[in-house]
């Protein structure tokens, strides 16, 4: 899944509001908090693009041709998006 860099930025922010609100977190320095949260969400999506990229391909260089949105297609990329956890040891 895919979000607009806007929507990336809101979700952050809301993260960062949220955590203060709940009395999760008492910021020394609210700009370095936004900053480290933005940096975690864009590399939390990089690596799930990454991720989804390695299945797909491993998907698609199977002999038998599988179909994306086929029940089988879809047993297959939970398989292997599991594996690569596992490999990256997530």
């Amino acid at each position: 899944m895919h979000f607009s860099e806007d929507r990336i930025y809101n979700i952050c922010h809301k993260i960062h509001d949220r955590l203060y609100l709940d009395e999760l977190v008492d910021y020394t320095d609210e700009e370095e908090a936004l900053r480290i949260i933005k940096k975690t969400v864009f590399d939390f999506l990089a690596l799930n693009d990454q991720l989804d990229d390695q299945v797909r391909d491993k998907i698609r260089s199977l002999k038998k041709g599988v179909v994306e949105g086929t029940p089988e297609w879809e047993v297959l990329y939970k398989k292997y998006y599991e594996e690569e956890l596992v490999k990256k040891k997530l």
